[in-house]
């Protein structure tokens, strides 16, 4: 468990000065300093004296009110997990992974208990940054506000980090602190590439910025695939058991190759079934318009750069907005109200109708405002496999520009399209390619696998990009599945959808 420090390195009480044993930073492994709390995927987790020091803040304590998949559990109810949990659980994951290295090379990698407290730290406060409703904050939000923004939650991170460590005196090394917020970001544009990192491999197992294949994955994945009511059955135990690191990296046993592209594989899943979940997105459309409509009011994205006015940010906005009696917020809460009543922009006085599939956010903004129109999915078409590497997203305009000449002239403002991208986190490229292996405990040789070598069985593509279409007006349906339908043949000489449009959705009235 989190608790075992492991190996020589350990602390000896009976050694230390009862001065050292009576403060519990320098007493990391005395019992008496230790909280222990349950946690539902992974059981007993012992939390160590710093580690508390962090937890025990307002700041960390506002995990408990950032769910892990934002409104996600208004389709998927047992979805309601926090990022506080998981938090927790990216904590022992990356005790864990740091204790078998130093169980079988401890000597050999010359990890003591400061890598250790290092590296869970980093785990612990790898989403202390994070904004509201998960990445919509940063990614459709944001930018609904400040065109071309850059926030990121993992910069957020860094300054909550030093934030916290000043507001409440936490007493932590710099060296120490340092490490922990490079370790953060290892995986982000914001991490460091002009300092030679020693232990490199400590900075893959939280943020693995060389291969994607970290703590912070196997939490979410196990946590999300659960909640949501789906199979996983990976043992990451295992995996932390059987690895080994060789030229400063992580690398795991030949035959474990179709285990870790498991994990790749069921991370694609839950992108496909969970995060683009077409009701998911309906309802991530309405609530990023109440967020719009309320931040000139509550100042929602003025806080991006202060972390002491960050932190008093979270979902309970959403609350906030649905009980104000402001006069300001009338139009923010009718949307909250919506939500609440599954009310989805759909009828002929709303403003979008989602059925078969999910409208991305930024393809939508022009078009969430409240008028009496209406939005049918038309149809959707997945690029073909040699196309993809000179793919361009498709707009409306495309579709328009398709369209015969049927007496009906569409307008680019009666087309939506939406273009989404589904892979194992390396686009185009398979993420094992980048991953070290080895024959056997015997052999120091790292060594890469193509997969031809392991089973024909595996996709020869690791990327999906998929096209769907909507009709702002249900009267233009037939009109628009015909302009797409003749897209698809002038761009790939075939029509790619798999079915045609439903007749009873083209005679919609």
């Amino acid at each position: 468990m989190g608790e075992c420090w492991g190996g020589d390195v350990s602390v000896s009480q009976e050694r230390l000065p009862r001065s050292q044993v009576l403060n519990p930073v320098a007493a990391p492994n005395d019992r008496r300093f230790l909280k222990h709390v349950f946690d539902n995927l992974h059981g007993n987790i012992s939390l160590d004296p710093l580690s508390l020091k962090f937890i025990d803040t307002e700041q960390f304590q506002r995990l408990r009110d950032l769910k892990q998949l934002g409104l996600t559990y208004m389709v998927y109810p047992g979805a309601v997990h926090t990022r506080f949990e998981h938090s927790l659980g990216v904590y022992w994951l990356a005790g864990e992974a740091v204790r078998c290295l130093q169980t079988y090379q401890g000597s050999e990698l010359d990890i003591d208990y400061r890598d250790i407290q290092t590296v869970k730290l980093a785990g612990l406060l790898h989403d202390v940054g994070h904004g509201p409703f998960s990445h919509l904050f940063e990614h459709e939000f944001l930018p609904r506000i400040h065109g071309g923004s850059k926030w990121s939650h993992e910069q957020m991170s860094l300054e909550l980090v030093d934030y916290i460590v000043d507001e409440h005196n936490i007493d932590i090394d710099s060296s120490t602190l340092r490490n922990v917020k490079e370790m953060i970001v290892s995986s982000s544009k914001a991490a460091g590439t002009n300092r030679a990192k020693e232990k490199r491999f400590l900075y893959d197992i939280v943020a693995n910025g060389r291969n994607g294949i970290d703590v912070d994955k196997f939490d979410y994945i196990s946590r999300d695939c659960r909640a949501c009511g789906l199979g996983c059955n990976i043992h990451f135990q295992r995996l932390f058991e059987i690895m080994r690191v060789i030229d400063d990296e992580i690398c795991y046993p030949a035959k474990e190759y179709l285990t870790i592209h498991k994990v790749f594989g069921t991370r694609a899943d839950l992108h496909r079934t969970v995060y683009t979940h077409a009701k998911v997105k309906a309802i991530e459309l309405m609530l990023v318009d109440a967020l719009v409509k309320a931040n000139d009011f509550l100042g929602i994205s003025s806080c991006i750069s202060d972390p002491a006015e960050f932190w008093k940010l979270d979902d309970t906005i959403l609350k906030t907005i649905e009980t104000a009696p402001d006069s300001e917020l009338k139009e923010s809460r009718d949307i909250v109200l919506r939500i609440r009543r599954r009310d989805l922009y759909q009828g002929r006085e709303k403003a979008l109708e989602l059925r078969d599939g999910g409208i991305s956010l930024s393809m939508f903004f022009k078009f969430s405002t409240l008028i009496p129109e209406d939005f049918e999915f038309c149809n959707e078409y997945a690029v073909p496999k040699d196309q993809l590497d000179y793919f361009k997203d498709v707009t409306p305009k495309d579709i328009v520009c398709s369209q015969k000449a049927t007496g009906v002239t569409l307008r680019e403002e009666d087309v939506a399209v939406s273009n989404i991208k589904i892979d194992l986190t390396r686009g185009k490229h398979n993420p094992l390619e980048s991953i070290g292996f080895f024959q056997d405990y015997e052999s120091d040789q790292k060594l890469t696998i193509p997969d031809d070598r392991i089973s024909h069985l595996l996709p020869s593509c690791n990327q999906d990009k998929i096209v769907r279409v909507y009709s702002k007006n249900p009267e233009l349906v037939e009109a628009v599945s015909e302009a797409f339908e003749n897209f698809q043949l002038k761009t790939y000489g075939v029509k790619t959808q798999v079915h045609d449009t439903p007749d009873k959705k083209k005679r919609r009235r």
